[in-house]
């Protein structure tokens, strides 16, 4: 199916809310959030930096600023979110790429990126583009490249805070658990390790995805050591 044709769930939920989205976010303590996404994942200066589902380009201007050797790409299917992407990035001073596409197609060769980011979006996909996304990611990423992921997870326990029960009613995100991440993960190729680190939000439980590509030492080159 052309992409042109697909439907998506826009960052906010609604067109009509995406002038709010920044400010509500910042208002919650996301950048904390994001933050801690990007201290894990251990960028070098010489990386490529995949931002899958960017939305208004936050986290991905924000990586520029910490970084400013990086190149960063970020990747959206609304239009209207990359526009503030653009207009963020400009004001910011910061050169980003940013790209109209499904993070279940992403339109770049085989190999090619060092990290990959998906912070808040994946309980956008639905079902069946969960998996299809992860295998995307397994097959961009190079040698020794890794995913980072954060999102909400589902949880069996009913949250006692409205806006956690609220979250969690969404019918995407009824099969965003830990397990099936790791599992969706593993099958598509990604470990090496693949970890899981929770945290708590005001909307409820978070969840931290972290795994490599598998190494193939043979291909890595005979002064280059794992780190």
């Amino acid at each position: 199916m052309s992409s042109t044709h697909r439907t998506y769930l826009p960052a906010a939920g609604l067109d009509a809310f995406l002038p709010l989205y920044d400010p509500l976010l910042r208002l919650f303590g996301a950048d904390r959030l994001r933050r801690k996404l990007f201290d894990q994942a251990a960028v070098q200066m010489h990386h490529r930096i995949l931002d899958i589902g960017c939305g208004t380009g936050t986290f991905a201007v924000a990586i520029k600023r910490w970084l400013p050797t990086v190149e960063v790409v970020g990747l959206d299917p609304d239009p209207r979110a990359l526009a503030r992407s653009r207009r963020k990035a400009d004001r910011a001073g910061v050169s980003i790429r940013f790209d109209l596409g499904f993070a279940d197609a992403l339109p770049y060769p085989d190999a090619s990126f060092d990290r990959v980011f998906s912070c808040l979006m994946f309980h956008h996909l639905p079902h069946d583009a969960k998996p299809a996304t992860l295998r995307e990611v397994r097959r961009v990423l190079k040698p020794c490249g890794s995913l980072h992921l954060l999102d909400f997870e589902r949880q069996e326990a009913r949250s006692h805070n409205p806006l956690g029960r609220w979250m969690l009613a969404k019918e995407r995100v009824r099969d965003n658990t830990g397990e099936r991440i790791l599992r969706w993960a593993r099958e598509a190729g990604l470990g090496q390790p693949l970890t899981r680190s929770p945290d708590q939000w005001i909307f409820g439980q978070l969840l931290y995805i972290s795994a490599r590509t598998a190494i193939d030492r043979e291909l890595l080159p005979a002064n280059r050591q794992e780190h």
